[in-house]
């Protein structure tokens, strides 16, 4: 995978969203590309980087922080979009612009403390599990009878003062054909429109959903956004 390769990708893919976009009556604008770079070389990242990439995704802190160390004083804003266990919560606070995939009031806890001390706010989306697969993390909300049970904990999440909740993400269970995974981000879609009622005081605005694979139907169903890796860095190298 060139250089060039990567470039000619990611031009792609930004033209896939616009259309998506352009199709779903929306202002493309209102969608932003997440490049995943989760096991991806430094020569790929620098690529898709010098190709315009501003928004970069990791799924493991500790694999990030090398990465975000050597391209420091790049214009690059860094996001957490994996499962986050407590002792690594530092390297978010001190590393990353955004998480994606606050997936529980224990993390959410625990970061409030960090920030706190650190005197910073950190911008989060909330995660559900739309699939109800139980290797996935986040709220039960495959079910919309499930929605209330939890309700009270994201009261707690709304009342941190240097979280910024501004919606939710999910991961959907895989299918190789996109029309099959729209009924999961319908969900989210959904799920977020009632959160937005329960808890008018906070910002809702983001639905974090769709990949390679099928963020055309995430972005028809209303994805402000997508996280793409393959589709723009090519298949992970193995060890």
């Amino acid at each position: 995978m060139t250089a060039h390769d990567i470039a000619q990708r990611y031009t792609q893919v930004l033209e896939r969203i616009h259309q998506a976009a352009r199709r779903a009556g929306r202002n493309p604008e209102d969608v932003h590309l997440l490049v995943v770079t989760k096991g991806q070389p430094l020569e790929r990242i620098q690529a898709v980087v010098e190709a315009g990439a501003r928004d970069l995704g990791e799924n493991y802190p500790e694999e990030a922080v090398p990465k975000i160390q050597a391209l420091a004083g790049l214009p690059l804003r860094w996001h957490m979009i994996g499962h986050l266990q407590r002792r690594k919560a530092p390297l978010v606070v001190r590393h990353f612009a955004m998480m994606h995939s606050v997936d529980r009031l224990r993390i959410a806890l625990r970061l409030e403390r960090l920030l706190a001390q650190e005197g910073r706010t950190l911008p989060v989306l909330l995660e559900f599990n739309v699939g109800g697969e139980a290797q996935k993390h986040g709220w039960p909300a495959w079910d919309p009878n499930l929605w209330p049970t939890w309700a009270d904990e994201v009261a707690q999440i709304l009342d941190l003062p240097h979280l910024q909740v501004q919606g939710v993400m999910t991961v959907p269970p895989w299918n190789p054909d996109p029309e099959a995974v729209r009924p999961y981000f319908r969900r989210l879609r959904e799920l977020r429109d009632w959160l937005a009622r329960r808890f008018p005081q906070a910002s809702w605005h983001h639905l974090s959903m769709g990949m390679s694979h099928d963020f055309e139907v995430a972005i028809e169903e209303g994805a402000t956004w997508v996280r793409i890796g393959t589709a723009i860095l090519g298949p992970r190298p193995g060890p």
